[in-house]
């Protein structure tokens, strides 16, 4: 029985790697754990622990590793601190991170020098941020990856990766989005008690390697929002240095009756929220990655979905009132559709990952990692 232990830190990445793990779950060779923490354990942000338990995953380590407002070096060495302790007890065989968040690099830390198997869900994306840094450093300290799509292998060989070493599985919470089974937009309004008949979606998260510029930049976006009719659904920003600067702004839409705020929204809901929505306003990977799957529209503000793929659906504007305002009017007055995208995965990650973990020689990989010349 191979011990899996997957590493989560944020409502997004257990989004991701759910399916991966419900299929784990359900193979009579695998064992599955998972380490939770970073945002899922702070109140701050909606407690969302509490959604893998509902999700009925029982094998749980739950560890606080921040304070809110805790700096991301010190978040990282916690977790660093916290995970290896808990993985000389409980031994794992593989180690699974996903993405690009000081927790998935901490995963990868403890795993590559405890002699473990770590493997990187999503590597070799771009982005324009520390977010990118964080990803690239993980997949070198991986020792596997599963990748949504041919450009993301190209730029891990480009990091001297092996090719053999990769594996091409789609993005895992495609599986989730196309299954069918996505609660009905009505169970999930009455749920949340959003009255609105439609809506769009508004997600902004700090760009820390711009932090001088964020108290300016989430400014110009709620006059923006203020300005506009529309009805907006906005969720909480990511955790990340800078964070407090768009959660003060965010108190001016306390008691908007055409917003409604939420610290944090069940994964299936929001992705039900998302195929509905008129469209998608702010700078979350979700308008990049997920939002082209629905052909829902996408307004990407400023640069960190900078270099990220393009798509027919997605407009980009700079952090100014007046582009992100008549960006805004454009789209309440469009009746343009976009086709679906599957870009980033077809539906069968979860199958795909299984096929790779059943295979003998995926156990047999060498923990010694070789740089693999281009040249």
């Amino acid at each position: 029985m191979k011990k899996i232990l997957f590493i989560t830190g944020t409502r997004a990445d257990f989004g991701k790697l759910k399916p991966l793990i419900r299929a784990v779950e359900n193979h009579p060779d695998f064992e599955y754990a998972i380490f939770a923490t970073g945002m899922h354990m702070l109140y701050r942000y909606g407690m969302t622990v509490e959604e893998i338990h509902k999700a009925g995953f029982t094998n749980i380590f739950t560890f606080m590793n921040q304070v809110h407002g805790e700096p991301m070096e010190m978040v990282l060495a916690n977790t660093i601190s916290g995970l290896s302790r808990y993985v000389h007890e409980s031994e794992p065989d593989l180690i699974v991170v996903h993405g690009d968040r000081v927790e998935a690099l901490a995963g990868a830390t403890v795993g590559a020098l405890r002699n473990i198997l770590v493997g990187h869900i999503e590597g070799g994306e771009v982005s324009g941020t520390i977010d990118e840094l964080i990803r690239h450093s993980t997949s070198k300290l991986a020792h596997l990856h599963f990748v949504a799509n041919q450009d993301a292998e190209a730029r891990l060989i480009q990091l001297g990766e092996m090719r053999n070493s990769i594996h091409i599985i789609g993005s895992p919470d495609i599986d989730i989005m196309l299954s069918g089974q996505l609660p009905d937009i009505n169970t999930v309004k009455t749920y949340y008690e959003i009255e609105f008949e439609r809506h769009a979606i508004l997600m902004f998260h700090p760009v820390t390697t711009e932090i001088a510029d964020i108290p300016q930049q989430v400014k110009a976006l709620i006059n923006a929002v203020l300005k506009s009719s529309l009805n907006y659904v906005v969720i909480f920003p990511n955790n990340d240095s800078g964070s407090k600067h768009i959660l003060d702004e965010y108190k001016r839409l306390e008691g908007v009756n055409n917003v409604k705020l939420f610290p944090s929204i069940r994964f299936e809901y929001f992705l039900s929220l998302l195929k509905n929505a008129q469209f998608i306003l702010g700078n979350s990977s979700a308008g990049i990655h997920e939002a082209p799957v629905f052909g829902v529209p996408t307004i990407n503000i400023g640069s960190r979905q900078q270099n990220r793929f393009s798509h027919s659906s997605i407009f980009n504007v700079s952090c100014t009132e007046n582009e992100i305002f008549e960006k805004i009017e454009t789209m309440a007055q469009s009746s343009q559709s976009f086709p679906s995208c599957k870009h980033f995965g077809g539906g069968k990650s979860a199958q795909k990952f299984i096929s790779e973990l059943e295979n003998d020689s995926f156990w047999k990989t060498s923990k010694q990692k070789v740089f693999q010349n281009i040249v």
